[in-house]
C-alpha cells in the first residue's frame, strides 16, 4: 500500500512555470483524495524531453534521491508517462511510479457506485493498463533460477512471463470488447429514456463544470433533492436527473454530470461518453464555476475544451459563478470577474441563497416560447387531460360549470395539440 508520495511536475517552456506549479498543487489535492500523504514535490524545467526518463538522466537521478530521502514509497508525475518511461523510473528508483492519469483512474474507481460507472471506470483502466502489462510482469523478467537454475532457468522464467503477457493481453482485449458492448446497451437505454422525455415535451438542462464547483449542491437547492454533495473531487460520477417546476409553471429536467479537471485523460472522456451524452443532448447547459478559485479562468477553459471534444460546443449556456459569498468585501475581484465573463453570467451562493431567484428567472427565460397559456373547458369525463396538465404543465385557475372544468393552464408547446378541441369558446390561446 502506498502511504506517501513525492510529486513531480515537468514543464518545457519557461513561460509555463506558474501553470505547472498550479497543476502540481492540484495533483497534491488529487493524491490526498486517495488518502496518500504528500512527502514533497518538485516542479522542474526540462529543456529537452528524454525518451527514457522524460527529464534528463541527471535530473531523474536527483529526483529519485530526493524521493528516497523524504521516505516516499511512490513517485507521482503530473505529466503523462509512456509505459517504457514508467518502467525505467521504477527499475532505477526501486519505487512505485505512477502518473496523473492513474491517480484520476483510482479516484474514479473509488467513487463509482452504479453498474454503469463501474463499467466506465473499468474500461478506462483496462485501456490504460493494456500497454503496461509488461511493466506489471516485470518481476518475472528479474527471476533467476527456477526449475533449470542458472541462465537456463532465468530464460525459462522469462519465456513463461512473455507467454503469460500474451495471454493476459488477449484476455484484456476480450474484456474491453465486452465492456463496450455493455456500455452500448446502457447508451440505448438512455436513448429510450430521452425519447420518452422529449415526447412528453419537457425541457432538459445539464449542469456542467469543473469538479467541486458546487454542481450537485445547486441541483439539490433547485430541486429539493438529496444528491450526494461533498467537498471532494469527483464526488459525482453518475448523472442524476431531477424535475424542477419553475415559478411560471414550466417543468424543467436538470441533470448533474461528472465534473471535469485539467488534463482530463482522453480515454476517460471516451469511457464516460454514455454519461456525458446528457450534456450533448440537453436543450441548454448550466455551466457552474467556483468564483473563489484563483484558477477560475483555467477551469472555465477546461470545461469548454471538454465540451468541444464532446461536440456540445455552441450550445445555449447559462454561466453561473457559485460561492460568491467567499468574495464578500473583495470588490476588485468581483469587478474583474464581471468584466471577464459574459454580462449575463449569474453570481450566486448555493450556501446562502444569494442570486438564486435571478438564476431561476434566467432559467425561465431560456425556455421562453416553449409554453402557451391557455383557457380551457374540459369535460369532467376526461380526467386523463386534467392529470396530464397536473403532470406536465401548471394549472393557474380552476372552476366548475355544469359538467365542465373551466381552467387557465400553462401548457408545453409539444402538448398543445392535445387540447386544441377544448379551448374555451374556441378562442385562440394567449401566449405566455
Amino acid at each position: 500500500m502506498v502511504e506517501s508520495a513525492f510529486l513531480v511536475g515537468a514543464y518545457f517552456n519557461r513561460a509555463d512555470e506558474e501553470g505547472a506549479a498550479s497543476l502540481l498543487a492540484e495533483l497534491a489535492e488529487l493524491v490526498a483524495t486517495l488518502g496518500i500523504e504528500v512527502a514533497g514535490r518538485a516542479c522542474v524545467f526540462v529543456r529537452e524531453r528524454s525518451k527514457r526518463y522524460l527529464t534528463g538522466s541527471g535530473k531523474a537521478e536527483e529526483l529519485m534521491e530526493e524521493a528516497r530521502k523524504l521516505g516516499a514509497d511512490c513517485i507521482v508525475f503530473d505529466n503523462e508517462l509512456a509505459p517504457a518511461q514508467q518502467r525505467a523510473w521504477e527499475e532505477e528508483a526501486d519505487l512505485t511510479v505512477i502518473d496523473r492519469e492513474e491517480v484520476i483512474l483510482d479516484i474514479f474507481r473509488m467513487r463509482a457506485r452504479t453498474r454503469e460507472a463501474v463499467l466506465q471506470v473499468e474500461l478506462a483502466r483496462m485501456e490504460y493498463s493494456l500497454p503496461r502489462l509488461a511493466r506489471m510482469w516485470g518481476h518475472l523478467d528479474r527471476q533467476r533460477g527456477g526449475s533449470g537454475g542458472g541462465k537456463g532457468g532465468g530464460a525459462a522464467a522469462r519465456g513463461e512471463g512473455e507467454q503469460q503477457i500474451e495471454v493476459d493481453r488477449r484476455l484484456a482485449r476480450r474484456r474491453i470488447e465486452r465492456i463496450k458492448e455493455e456500455l452500448d446497451e446502457v447508451r440505448r437505454n438512455r436513448q429510450t429514456q430521452r425519447k420518452r422525455r422529449t415526447d412528453e415535451g419537457i425541457c432538459q438542462a445539464s449542469i456542467v463544470g469543473y469538479t467541486n464547483a458546487g454542481k450537485s449542491s445547486l441541483l439539490n437547492l433547485l430541486s429539493d433533492a438529496d444528491v450526494l454533495a461533498e467537498d471532494k473531487l469527483f464526488a459525482t460520477l453518475d448523472p442524476t436527473t431531477r424535475r424542477v417546476e419553475l415559478p411560471d409553471g414550466q417543468p424543467l429536467l436538470l441533470t448533474d454530470t461528472v465534473g471535469f479537471v485539467r488534463n482530463l485523460p482522453h480515454r476517460l472522456v471516451e469511457a464516460f461518453k454514455a454519461t456525458l451524452e446528457e450534456a450533448i443532448l440537453a436543450d441548454f447547459l448550466i455551466h457552474v464555476l467556483d468564483a473563489g478559485a484563483p484558477e477560475i479562468h483555467a477551469f472555465h477553459e477546461t470545461t469548454l475544451s471538454v465540451l468541444r471534444e464532446l461536440g456540445a460546443e455552441g450550445k445555449p449556456t447559462v454561466t453561473v459563478l457559485n460561492k460568491v459569498d467567499l468574495l464578500a468585501g473583495d470588490e476588485a475581484r468581483l469587478h474583474e470577474l464581471k468584466r471577464h465573463f459574459d454580462r449575463d453570467a449569474v453570481f450566486v451562493s448555493v450556501r446562502t441563497g444569494e442570486g438564486i431567484p435571478e438564476l431561476v428567472h434566467r432559467l425561465s427565460g431560456m425556455m421562453a416560447g416553449r409554453v402557451s397559456r391557455l383557457r380551457l373547458r374540459l369535460p369532467q369525463a376526461r380526467p386523463d387531460l386534467l392529470a396530464l396538465l397536473h403532470r406536465e404543465g401548471k394549472i393557474v385557475t380552476q372552476d366548475y360549470e355544469g359538467n365542465d372544468i373551466v381552467l387557465t393552464a400553462v401548457v408545453p408547446h409539444p402538448l398543445r395539440h392535445r387540447f386544441e378541441g377544448h379551448l374555451d369558446g374556441g378562442r385562440d390561446p394567449v401566449e405566455a
